[in-house]
């Protein structure tokens, strides 16, 4: 066990040394792929403007002006939440318009109970919660002149970033339990799932976030190809919702890369012996 702790040590070591000329950097990133689902679906309803308001009006049973308002409200939110996260400003407030806009959509578009859709919900309900979390720790250093931060500050910040990284790894989780079992997805879905509880509990958070990052980047390219799809085919706007959705995940699976998986984990209890 000596000898395995001994290598994964220097293999740790070495990815630090080559990834560390992108980790100022992937703080920025992460948070500009945690919002990219929500502005690439205000850029999908100001374009298909008149068909969604008739689906909500003819198929959803809103009536005429409330239809145009819910639209309206859930552009602005997203434009204005997703551009306040980019630049770290009122990151609480970004977190609650982002995680209204999720609730709305799904009661609105009637899709509370496709199990797909719910669970890609609920991944990046998991993102937020970790993009929340990273916004109190920064306004909590800022405070540090003030006077040390509470423990009630500090208790809430990590029980966000457990429940960021359980709710985060359930994307991957659907798909083990979705498609047809080849031994190459066994083979893959084994080595994931020992990566997504590494993420849960915490231990050697950091690479198994980045392992599923890795996974999610090919497999997104590879399943998710909407520019593949016929510009005028109805299955084209699904698969690109669920391309920027990804891409959302990725951006939460790479906060917790910066972040770290916070005070109720493996890693922080070993950090502390």
């Amino acid at each position: 066990m000596d000898q395995i702790q001994t290598y994964t040590s220097k293999f740790e070591d070495i990815l630090d040394k080559v990834a560390s000329p992108l980790k100022p950097h992937i703080p920025t990133l992460a948070r500009f792929l945690l919002v990219v689902t929500f502005l690439e679906d205000s850029v999908r309803l100001v374009v298909q403007w008149h068909s969604q308001v008739y689906y909500m009006q003819q198929y959803r049973g809103f009536p005429y002006g409330l239809s145009h308002l819910f639209l309206l409200v859930n552009i602005m939110l997203m434009v204005g939440c997703s551009g306040l996260a980019i630049a770290r400003k009122h990151t609480e407030a970004a977190v609650g318009g982002l995680f209204l806009v999720v609730v709305s959509q799904a009661l609105a578009y009637g899709f509370v109970f496709d199990l797909n859709f719910f669970v890609r919900n609920l991944s990046v309900i998991g993102a937020l919660l970790l993009l929340l979390s990273e916004g109190m720790s920064s306004s909590r250093r800022k405070s540090m002149f003030a006077g040390l931060p509470t423990i009630s500050e500090v208790d809430r910040s990590q029980y966000f970033q457990l429940a960021g990284r359980i709710l985060l790894i359930l994307l991957f989780l659907s798909f083990i339990l979705s498609g047809e079992m080849t031994l190459l997805r066994i083979l893959v879905s084994l080595v994931g799932l020992v990566a997504c509880i590494m993420v849960v509990v915490g231990f050697k958070a950091k690479w198994s976030a980045m392992f599923l990052v890795l996974f999610l980047s090919i497999f997104n390219v590879l399943i998710n190809n909407w520019w593949d799809i016929d510009y005028n085919h109805t299955h084209r706007d699904f698969v690109k919702y669920d391309f920027f959705q990804t891409l959302s995940i990725m951006g939460g699976l790479l906060l917790l890369v910066s972040l770290g998986p916070g005070g109720i984990s493996v890693d922080e209890k070993k950090k502390a012996f």
